[in-house]
């Protein structure tokens, strides 16, 4: 059994570890990561996943924030799963979890993902949204928080300063 929690200054470098784990070489040169230099993620929404009886890290997810023609964003992401802990729900209890609580103060959430994946928590594909290249269109996504929150949001996804 996992129990999720914040993700904690502590946690930062074993979640580093199982991102690099979990995703291929050079993860970092995506176009994502640009958004994401030397900004913090959003720490009320970091997730972590221990097991209960051995407090090894079994997932986690991030979040942070972007702009969408000078509106607030969350950009999902990323969010893995330790290969001897897949298949178990870890994956969408984090999401879940984390978008549960980022509706008190959020209205939209940007992620770059598989639709067929995503889609059964409520994201769409986004028309007009547009992540730095070499991003695939198809795989932006969107989900809103609040009724109506990406309605006339469109253009580039920029850097939150």
């Amino acid at each position: 059994m996992f129990t999720l929690k914040r993700e904690t200054e502590a946690d930062w470098w074993e979640v580093e570890a199982l991102y690099d784990l979990c995703f291929a070489p050079g993860r970092t040169a995506l176009s994502s990561y640009r958004l994401r230099d030397d900004v913090p993620p959003v720490a009320n929404l970091s997730r972590v996943a221990r097991d209960d009886e051995s407090g090894i890290l079994g997932g986690a997810i991030r979040y942070w924030p972007v702009r969408v023609n000078r509106k607030p964003v969350l950009l999902l992401g990323p969010v893995a799963v330790h290969p001897t802990a897949q298949g178990e729900g870890l994956a969408a209890a984090l999401i879940r979890d984390s978008l549960q609580e980022a509706a008190a103060d959020w209205g939209r959430v940007l992620l770059v993902g598989d639709y067929p994946y995503y889609k059964r928590f409520g994201f769409e594909k986004l028309d007009g949204v547009k992540m730095p290249p070499p991003t695939n269109p198809d795989r932006v996504l969107g989900l809103e928080l609040q009724p109506g929150a990406w309605q006339g949001v469109r253009g580039k996804v920029k850097r939150f300063s």
